[in-house]
């Protein structure tokens, strides 16, 4: 972004694994496609807690948290993440990557996750779905 220019900043995203789950492979790739699509990244990687994640969200001034989850976690973990940003003062949205089956949507919603991607999502859905969330922040 050049001096003086009007455009917003790029959006940061702070991304993890929640938990023990020890595949990173699709985190990897997607923090290559919102980077590609223009927003700074913050990769924490492996076996984060709540909290690790949370101190991330403060220092790195995060307008978004992206999870993945692939060990069937999500009805638990992303709820206790949206649970744990709130209790932290912190108005985050939290946007899950992963194996959700469709029917947990609703609960997913409910729980406060604002967008949930699946297998097979296109570069072009992944920085949408965080766009609209960190939009949605205001």
């Amino acid at each position: 972004m050049m001096s003086g220019s009007p455009e917003r900043p790029p959006v940061r995203v702070v991304l993890a694994k929640l938990g023990l789950d020890g595949h990173d492979r699709g985190l990897k790739v997607v923090a290559r496609m919102l980077r590609d699509g223009g927003m700074e990244v913050v990769y924490l990687g492996l076996r984060q807690t709540t909290d690790t994640i949370i101190d991330a969200v403060e220092q790195e001034d995060a307008d978004v948290v992206g999870i993945s989850m692939l060990n069937a976690g999500h009805l638990t973990l992303g709820p206790r993440m949206v649970e744990a940003l709130a209790d932290a003062g912190l108005d985050v949205p939290v946007v899950i990557g992963g194996i959700v089956p469709d029917e947990d949507l609703p609960a997913m919603a409910n729980a406060g996750v604002a967008g949930v991607l699946g297998p097979g999502a296109t570069a072009e859905e992944v920085v949408a779905c965080v766009r609209a969330a960190a939009d949605a922040r205001g």
